[in-house]
């Protein structure tokens, strides 16, 4: 599969990078890969591309000429620190807006709404950020490649389909089925080739893209720490026996990371006031499984953050606490870019 890449350069603080990325100005200190493409033979051209135009980023229908996925950077990047934001993509594919029983604004309950706009600042501080532009509800990159409910399909899955995990058996395969409070997405099945094909246009290159971030990183600095961004419903921390977190850290139960990772970004957030709960309800997804392997110092820790703080979830327009959430998230960045590969390696020595 070959994937297009088309470079752009942005410059400035994350107003001006913002108002870069809103009005397609191009500038010279941010250097920006729009993933625009991937050769497919799956019985659609590889023109048809289903995602954010740059010069639009209004939710909604996407552009004909709109970019998969995109990886923002640094021109000089200083931090072993790698951001990813897989769920806040919230341009609809038309032909998946043809295919669902839903409505947008049913739809777009699904997206981690603004998150990639709360971590944009890493890019100005040395660090790169992947974000996507198609909805979760669409394709699920935070699954397995073939995580798939055969009774969603007319056809036989590949053999190799992994039909019986807990997140298909509820409904959230890398196709989901529902959105929501058990919301059928589809009427009716959809042909086998179609879960193929956003597999192979849209699932591989993101993961090829995060694969080359993380590999890059680690052969630069000798470690790397992936930070899964995400967002939670209030009303789902509100179900948990714990107090109301803001914050919800998963380290797979202390196996995706080296413990100086999430023991620090919990110290520092808990400095500026905020509830911190770990693993539960979210212990970290097929992203920080798959890429988490400290023992070989790739490091990664999934952030889920309670939307509460941040925007109106009846309108999912920002509130007043979107600001000062971003600033408070980029004071807790700079901390864990100070880490070394150092200190991770005296904490596992000391743990031996």
């Amino acid at each position: 599969m070959a994937i297009t890449i088309t470079l752009k350069k942005r410059s400035g603080t994350d107003a001006a990078l913002r108002a870069a990325w809103r009005n397609g100005e191009r500038r010279n200190r941010h250097r920006v890969y729009l993933i625009t493409a991937a050769k497919m033979t799956l019985g659609r051209t590889a023109n048809a591309q289903h995602t954010r135009n740059m010069a639009n980023s209004s939710p909604g229908a996407a552009s004909s000429t709109a970019s998969l996925f995109e990886i923002l950077e640094p021109e000089d990047v200083s931090s072993a620190l790698v951001f990813n934001s897989p769920h806040s993509g919230s341009l609809y594919p038309p032909s998946f807006l043809e295919q669902t029983r839903l409505g947008l604004d049913k739809l777009r309950r699904a997206e981690d709404n603004f998150v990639d706009e709360l971590f944009i600042g890493v890019v100005e501080r040395g660090a790169p950020l992947l974000r996507a532009h198609f909805p979760r509800s669409f394709i699920d990159v935070n699954r397995e490649p073939y995580e798939l409910d055969p009774r969603m399909f007319e056809g036989k899955l590949p053999g190799f389909a992994n039909t019986r995990s807990v997140r298909v058996a509820g409904g959230l395969g890398t196709v989901p089925r529902i959105v929501g409070e058990n919301q059928d997405i589809y009427a009716g099945r959809l042909p086998v080739d179609e879960a193929l094909f956003r597999i192979a246009r849209y699932h591989r290159p993101y993961h090829a893209a995060l694969r080359h971030l993380l590999t890059r990183t680690q052969s630069r600095f000798g470690f790397s720490i992936l930070l899964d961004c995400h967002s939670m419903p209030s009303i789902s921390v509100a179900r948990d026996p714990n107090p109301r977190a803001d914050f919800v850290l998963g380290d797979r139960y202390g196996t995706s990371c080296n413990p100086v990772i999430i023991d620090l970004f919990e110290a520092e957030a808990r400095k500026l006031g905020y509830v911190v709960i770990r693993n539960k309800p979210y212990a970290g997804g097929f992203i920080t499984e798959h890429y988490g392997h400290p023992n070989t110092d790739q490091h990664a820790l999934q952030i889920e953050i309670n939307r509460a703080l941040y925007i109106d979830e009846a309108t999912l327009a920002p509130n007043p606490g979107f600001e000062p959430l971003k600033a408070d998230l980029m004071t807790i960045t700079e901390a864990l870019m100070a880490i070394e590969a150092g200190d991770l390696h005296a904490q596992r020595r000391a743990a031996e």
